[in-house]
C-alpha cells in the first residue's frame, strides 16, 4: 500500500495542465447540469420504468401488469437502480427519485469521460506547460437532445456514466504496462493488478444488461482483456467477473419471462432492418445542428493530435519474454481509442439499420458520445514548455487553438437552435417527434414531470372518470372523443346469495377486472391502480401485440398493431352488440377467441400467466429461443388458418353479392 501511495498520482501534471483539466470538468459539468434542468421533464416511456418500480416494491415482480410476466423495460440495471433508490427514498415520490437520478448519472457521465481523456493524453504532457481544454464533451452537451434526456427518467443517463466509467477504466488499463511494466524474470506479465482487471470486467460485462446492443461495446472491452491477460488464472477472473452476472440474469429472464430478450425487443423486433427510415431518422438528427460541422473540426483537430502523437501516447508497454508484442499492441492507449471510436461506429450503423426511434436524436446519442469520447478534452501544448524548436510549437498551439475556438462557436450556436421548429410536436411522415416540446404542449405543463402532471394530457382524466363510473369492471378502449372513453362491460361474475342476515352487497362496493387498452403506456399505467391491467397495441406490455409481425410503413417505435377484437375476446368482457362499440365485430372477436385456442399461442401465454414453479422456469428455459420467435397474425381469421383452426360459424351471414336478374 505505501509503494502504490508513493506512486500516486500515476502522472504528474504541472499545475497549468491539472487546473486547466478541473476547471473544465467543473464548468462542463455545471453547465450540463443547468442546462438539463432547464429542460428537465419525464417522458411517458419514462414513466412505464416506474409502473414496473410500483410492482416490485408492491411484491409483484419485476412486471407491468399482475399475473402477467412481461418485461416492459429495455435497461435491466435502469430497473433495478431506480427501485433501490425509491426504496431509499422512502415516501419521496417516485417522479422526483428518478429525476434526481437521472440528472446525476448524466453528468457523471461527462465527467467520467473528460477525466478519462485527460489521462489518456497524461503521459505526454509530464513535464510540459499545456492546457487541457474540454472539446467533445463541450460539443455533446451543446445539443439540445442531450439536455432533453438527462432528465427524462429512461436510462440515457445511465448509459452515459456506464460510459464514461468504461472509458476511464479502459484508459487506465491500456496504460498499466508503462506504469506497472512487469520484470524480465517476473513469471507473470499481467501490469494490473487482480481487483482492477475483475472491477474492470464486471463494469465491462454490465453492458448488455444497462442496454442489451451496448454488449457489442462491453464485449469488444473483454476480448481485448483477455488477449491481453497472462496465464489461465487470469483469464478465468476475467471471465467469471464479467460473466456471471449476465449470465444469471439471462438465466432468470429466460425462465421468469420467457424468453431471451426483453419483451422491448420482441415488440420493436430489435434484429428486423429498416435503412431507409433510419437514414431519416440519421437526417433528422443531423440536419437542425449541422453536427458535421462539429465533426469535421474534432475529426482535423484528432489528425492534428495523431501527427504528434509521439509527444501524447505513442509509446508502448514494455515487451519481454512473457510480454508479447501483440500483447502490448491490445493493451495500449492506441488501441483503446479504436475501440471507442469504432463502438461509435458500429453502434450508429446498429441504430440507422433499425430504423432509428420514433423520438428525435434519442438513440443517436450513444454512438455520438462513443465518438466523442477520445476527443473529450483536447492538450494545447504551450511553446514554452516544448523540446522543439519554438517555430513548430507556436504553429501546433495555434493550430490546436483555432479548431478549438470553432468548436466552441459551433457549441454556443447549436446550444440555442432551435431545433425541429415547427415540427417539433408534429407527427409527420418521419414519425420523429420531440419528445419533450410535444407533451409539454399536450399537457400544457412546461415541465412535465409528475404523473398528476400527465392527468391534463387529452383522454387521462377521462379514463380515471370511466374507471370509477365501472365498479363492476370493463374494458376501455379509446374513443374519437377525448373526453370519454368507449367501455366494453366485464362478464357479470356468479355471485353466491349473501348468507342469511348478512348485508346485501351494492354495486358501488365491487370491484371488476379492468383492462385498458391504449398506446400511451406510462402516463396510463402511473394514474390508475395496479390492479387494473394496462395493454397497448404495440406490444411493450401486450404479449399478443409482440408477437405479431412488424408492419413496414408503420411509424417506427409504433410499428405494431393489434386489433382492439383480441382484447375483448380475452376477456372477461360481453362480446356481443349492444354491448361492443360499432368499430368492433363479432365475427372477428369470435374469431380471435379461437386463435387464442392455437397450442402454440397458448404455450406462450401460459408461460408467462401460469404459476410459477420450478417445473415451469425449467420449462420456460427450454423453449425461451422458441417463444421469441413465435409470431402470430394479427388478422384473426388468417391466424386461424396458420394454425389450422376450423373458424367459428359467423354470426352474421356474409355479404354473396345480389340476385341474379333477367329474363
Amino acid at each position: 500500500m505505501a509503494e502504490r501511495l508513493a506512486r500516486w498520482p500515476a502522472f504528474r501534471f504541472t499545475p497549468t495542465v491539472r487546473i486547466s483539466l478541473w476547471l473544465g470538468v467543473v464548468v462542463v459539468g455545471i453547465l450540463f447540469a443547468w442546462g438539463a434542468w432547464q429542460r428537465r421533464w419525464i417522458a411517458d416511456d419514462g414513466l412505464i420504468v416506474l409502473r414496473t418500480v410500483r410492482n416490485l416494491l408492491a411484491g409483484n415482480g419485476p412486471v407491468f401488469n399482475q399475473g402477467e410476466r412481461v418485461e416492459a423495460n429495455t435497461s435491466t440495471v435502469w430497473t433495478y437502480l431506480v427501485t433501490f433508490a425509491a426504496w431509499i427514498g422512502g415516501p419521496l415520490q417516485l417522479e422526483y427519485v428518478v429525476l434526481t437520478l437521472a440528472l446525476t448519472l448524466s453528468v457523471a457521465g461527462v465527467v467520467f469521460v473528460m477525466l478519462g481523456t485527460g489521462r489518456l493524453y497524461a503521459p505526454g504532457l509530464r513535464g510540459r506547460q499545456a492546457l487541457l481544454l474540454p472539446a467533445g464533451a463541450v460539443v455533446y452537451i451543446a445539443i439540445p437532445p442531450a439536455r432533453d434526456f438527462a432528465t427524462s427518467g429512461l436510462e440515457n443517463g445511465l448509459v452515459l456514466a456506464y460510459l464514461g466509467l468504461l472509458w476511464w477504466m479502459m484508459v487506465s488499463w491500456s496504460q498499466a504496462p508503462r506504469i506497472n511494466p512487469p520484470a524480465p524474470n517476473e513469471a507473470g506479465g499481467n501490469a494490473t493488478g487482480r481487483v482492477f482487471e475483475g472491477s474492470l470486467a464486471f463494469v465491462a460485462g454490465l453492458s448488455v444488461l444497462i442496454r442489451p446492443e451496448l454488449a457489442l461495446i462491453g464485449g469488444v472491452a473483454l476480448l481485448m482483456m483477455l488477449a491481453a491477460a497472462h496465464g489461465w488464472r487470469r483469464r478465468l477472473l476475467i471471465v467469471v467477473a464479467g460473466g456471471l452476472l449476465p449470465v444469471v440474469y439471462q438465466i432468470f429472464r429466460m425462465g421468469y419471462y420467457g424468453l431471451l430478450v426483453p419483451g422491448t425487443a420482441v415488440a420493436k423486433d430489435a434484429s428486423g432492418s429498416k435503412w431507409s427510415q433510419g437514414f431519416v431518422y440519421l437526417t433528422n438528427f443531423n440536419r437542425p445542428y449541422l453536427l458535421w460541422v462539429p465533426l469535421v473540426l474534432l475529426g482535423g483537430l484528432a489528425l492534428l493530435l495523431l501527427g504528434v502523437r509521439s509527444l501524447l501516447w505513442r509509446k508502448r508497454g514494455h515487451v519481454t519474454r512473457t510480454r508479447g508484442r501483440w500483447t502490448s499492441l491490445v493493451q495500449s492507449p492506441t488501441a483503446v481509442v479504436v475501440f471507442m471510436a469504432g463502438s461509435g461506429l458500429i453502434q450508429a450503423v446498429y441504430w440507422v439499420r433499425q430504423g432509428g426511434d420514433f423520438m428525435h436524436g434519442r438513440v443517436l446519442l450513444t454512438p455520438l458520445f462513443c465518438l466523442l469520447a477520445p476527443i473529450a478534452v483536447i492538450p494545447i501544448v504551450l511553446p514554452s514548455g516544448m523540446r522543439a524548436v519554438r517555430g513548430p510549437g507556436y504553429l501546433l498551439a495555434g493550430a490546436s487553438a483555432v479548431f478549438w475556438l470553432a468548436v466552441v462557436g459551433w457549441s454556443l450556436w447549436a446550444a440555442n437552435s432551435p431545433g425541429l421548429g415547427s415540427d417539433a410536436t408534429r407527427v409527420t411522415a418521419s414519425g420523429i417527434v420531440d419528445e419533450r416540446r410535444f407533451y409539454a404542449q399536450a399537457t400544457g405543463h412546461a415541465h412535465p414531470l409528475t404523473a398528476a402532471d400527465y392527468l391534463d394530457y387529452p383522454r387521462m382524466r377521462a379514463v380515471v372518470a370511466a374507471i370509477d363510473n365501472t365498479p363492476d369492471g370493463a374494458l376501455l378502449l379509446p374513443s374519437g372523443n377525448y373526453d370519454q372513453w368507449d367501455v366494453v362491460p366485464a362478464i357479470p361474475p356468479p355471485l353466491p346469495p349473501p348468507p342469511v342476515g348478512a348485508a346485501p352487497v351494492f354495486a358501488s362496493q365491487r370491484s371488476g377486472p379492468h383492462t385498458v387498452f391504449f398506446t400511451n403506456l406510462g402516463m396510463l399505467g402511473m394514474n390508475v391502480g395496479l390492479d387494473v391491467r394496462v395493454i397497448d397495441q404495440i406490444g411493450l406490455a401486450n404479449p399478443l401485440a409482440a408477437h405479431t409481425a412488424r408492419l413496414d410503413d408503420a411509424r417506427i417505435g409504433h410499428d405494431k398493431n393489434l386489433f382492439p377484437d383480441w382484447a375483448v375476446a380475452e376477456g372477461p368482457f360481453l362480446p356481443m352488440r349492444p354491448f361492443i362499440p360499432p368499430y368492433l365485430d363479432e365475427d372477428w372477436i369470435a374469431q380471435a377467441k379461437a386463435a387464442l385456442t392455437c397450442p402454440d399461442t397458448d404455450a406462450m401465454l401460459t408461460s408467462i400467466r401460469g404459476p410459477l414453479g420450478v417445473k415451469r422456469f425449467l420449462s420456460n428455459v427450454l423453449h425461451a429461443a422458441t417463444f421469441t420467435k413465435y409470431r402470430i397474425d394479427r388478422v384473426p381469421r388468417y391466424e386461424l388458418a396458420r394454425c389450422g383452426i376450423t373458424p367459428p360459424p359467423p354470426k352474421v351471414p356474409p355479404y354473396t353479392g345480389m340476385p341474379a336478374t333477367g329474363p
